[in-house]
């Protein structure tokens, strides 16, 4: 087993983030992450330092306050582990371009702050636009995700929703015709979710298995899986709205892609 120690003088989300990320791109299933918060003294530094040492992993840090910088990196020299300062560069690069001071304070990002209550606001609205339970909440939403079952719909609005973004989406059937409101909608704010059919079908056939329904069922078949995205693609074509393929692709690179666009 190997592990790879987060440490912060706040919650160590961002950090945390950025080792979740690298992990994924290795075959890392023997990785644990130990998460070390709220780190105030040079103390709990020389300790932590110490146990990384006696387990051969390294250590992932964002640590604001000077002093508890410095002595990371005396401790990480002198024991010869392996750490990875993630917000230092960043803040150097900031300070040499715009000639700024940090405001050394750690926790800045969690702080109840108007964007905060924004998010809130979003996820709340989000949730309760989910599957197309309130169609016209889409007037409202910032961005409405059409595409047919099992395309990513829901995490992709609550991830989005988490970026302050009310998110309104509704599952296209072709036996149901759309609301006629989704018409009226600005284009811009239209975003069409489709997938390569063989993959659906293993998505769809899980799903069946996960809630104990007959195997084979309709609805994880490929014709009808080629006949819903047939209907949704002639939707989206009268909504002249924005198309992406999620085949693949991870909820973050999806969000990225239709974030770019606005």
């Amino acid at each position: 087993m190997h592990t790879i120690f987060v440490c912060s003088d706040a919650v160590g989300e961002t950090a945390n983030s950025v080792v979740q990320a690298t992990i994924r791109q290795f075959n890392a299933s023997q990785v644990e992450v130990k998460r070390f918060g709220l780190i105030r003294t040079e103390d709990e530094i020389k300790a932590l330092v110490e146990e990384v040492s006696r387990v051969n992993g390294f250590i992932a840090y964002t640590l604001v306050l000077p002093e508890l910088r410095e002595m990371m990196k005396q401790e990480t020299l002198r024991l010869q582990v392996n750490a990875i300062d993630i917000m230092g560069p960043m803040m150097q690069a900031f300070i040499d371009t715009f000639k700024d001071s940090p405001k050394r304070k750690v926790g800045l990002l969690y702080q109840l702050d108007e964007q905060y209550f924004q998010r809130v606001e979003a996820v709340e609205f989000t949730v309760n636009s989910d599957d197309g339970k309130e169609p016209a909440a889409m007037k409202q939403a910032h961005i409405v995700l059409l595409g047919v079952s099992r395309t990513s719909k829901t995490p992709l609005s609550i991830y989005l929703a988490h970026k302050g973004y009310k998110v309104a989406n509704y599952p296209l059937v072709p036996e149901v015709k759309p609301p006629d409101l989704i018409y009226d909608l600005d284009a811009r704010n239209l975003i069409g979710l489709t997938m390569n059919p063989d993959q659906l079908v293993r998505i769809r056939t899980e799903r069946l298995k996960a809630v104990g329904l007959p195997f084979g069922a309709k609805y994880a078949t490929l014709e009808r899986i080629e006949e819903e995205l047939e209907f949704a693609m002639k939707v989206y074509r009268q909504l002249g709205c924005t198309v992406i393929d999620v085949s693949g692709k991870a909820i973050e690179e999806t969000a990225g892609l239709i974030l770019a666009n606005r």
